[in-house]
């Protein structure tokens, strides 16, 4: 979590409507959570989700936080429509009640659809962000590609977190200058080398020597957790003593332990699930490489991947998949390596040169943390973002 007392150092007051946003797990809370904090001060409102343990991470915040309960209702048609009400009613009230420079959404559907609505009645600048894994989701369902179209289309600046995402949003018929790249980024005062880890690799039975592969995501077929573990056997077989850690959870996690049993590995992979905040970045540090090696999954992909440049900025090489927009967050034969996530044996191959290769993966590492702390400080994607959606 970032630091709980950012001074905004922008003029400019905001208007944020996500549904995701801190306590919520995941890149993008986090990502809304950062950035906002160094933009605008109590005068910047952020309309979200009420989730458990709000109250607690909202009470010192620097923004005004309003929380909402959203839900769907099954027996309505469509089920959404109450989280389209509530986002459209509390944020037009306050649009009216406030001098914002811009209605920022954190999504197209349903924040960037009821800002447009409050856009256009307000006279405000919108601002839209699309992150990828819902445009190749929502894209083949007419009604939303629909909703999606037009609220892209009547955005100032639509703001894509990577070249992958761009492309789908042209292909979606978004005129290509209203779209602005802007990677995420990453609490650097957070995320750093340097933690003590002992006690981390002692808590999983690691033994000094042993290699320790980490993963960080939500538990889904996607993220390519499962080709990790079916390729240790081989590891161990070419000499290579490695163990593999996961942080997340998901629906995923049964299946994740039987693949780890049928491999025979099952002592060698630890699921620790949700782990404390100040937990993460050591365990990033007492990993050998980062491995999330994605995959298309029908329609779902990954659209950046944050966890990418968390690895990146505690100096640890990563091992990723070509699908999606990772190309953006871990450069190829530079800062880690990708490959087709859906390929075992590219896997496999992948973290064997990774953890048999000190020079090469030492190299990768440098790199890829001199490219965190010179291109992705959380203060570096504000600054670009209070640049972004204004009207001349």
């Amino acid at each position: 979590m970032t630091s709980k007392s950012v001074i905004p150092h922008h003029p400019e007051h905001y208007l944020v409507l996500t549904e995701l946003f801190l306590p919520t797990k995941g890149g993008t809370a986090v990502w809304f959570d950062a950035v906002y904090r160094h933009l605008g001060g109590k005068a910047t409102h952020i309309l979200t989700a009420s989730v458990p343990r709000d109250a607690a991470h909202d009470r010192d915040h620097p923004n005004t936080v309003h929380r909402l309960r959203l839900a769907h209702h099954p027996w309505l048609r469509p089920a959404s429509l109450p989280l389209y009400l509530r986002f459209f009613a509390s944020g037009l009230m306050l649009a009216v009640r406030n001098r914002f420079t811009a209605i920022h959404a954190g999504r197209v559907l349903p924040e960037g659809l009821c800002g447009l609505a409050i856009a256009r009645l307000t006279g405000h600048p919108l601002v839209i962000y699309a992150h990828g894994e819902e445009i190749t989701d929502w894209k083949h369902h007419p009604r939303r590609l629909r909703g999606m179209q037009r609220a892209y289309r009547g955005a100032d600046c639509v703001i894509a977190n990577s070249d992958f995402t761009r492309q789908e949003l042209i292909a979606i018929g978004v005129s290509p200058d209203r779209i602005t790249i802007l990677n995420p980024g990453v609490d650097l005062n957070r995320f750093h080398p340097g933690y003590e880890t002992e006690d981390l690799r002692r808590q999983i039975g690691l033994a000094p020597g042993q290699r320790l592969i980490l993963s960080v995501g939500r538990l889904t077929r996607r993220k390519g957790f499962d080709q990790v573990i079916a390729a240790l056997p081989g590891l161990l077989a070419s000499g290579i003593d490695a163990h593999h850690a996961i942080i997340g959870i998901g629906e995923d996690e049964a299946y994740l332990r039987e693949q780890a049993r049928l491999a025979g590995v099952e002592a060698r992979v630890h699921l620790l699930g949700h782990v404390d905040a100040a937990d993460l970045p050591r365990w990033y540090c007492a990993a050998d490489v980062f491995a999330m090696p994605n995959r298309a999954v029908g329609n779902d992909t990954e659209g950046f991947g944050m966890v990418f440049i968390e690895a990146a900025a505690c100096g640890t090489p990563s091992v990723a998949g070509l699908a999606g927009g990772t190309g953006n967050a871990v450069l190829d034969g530079q800062t880690g390596l990708r490959v087709e996530g859906a390929d075992a044996t590219a896997v496999f191959d992948a973290l064997r040169t990774m953890l048999g290769n000190n020079e090469l993966a030492g190299r990768l590492a440098d790199n890829a943390l001199a490219r965190a702390r010179s291109d992705f400080s959380w203060e570096r994607v504000a600054d670009i973002t209070a640049s972004l959606g204004r009207r001349s």
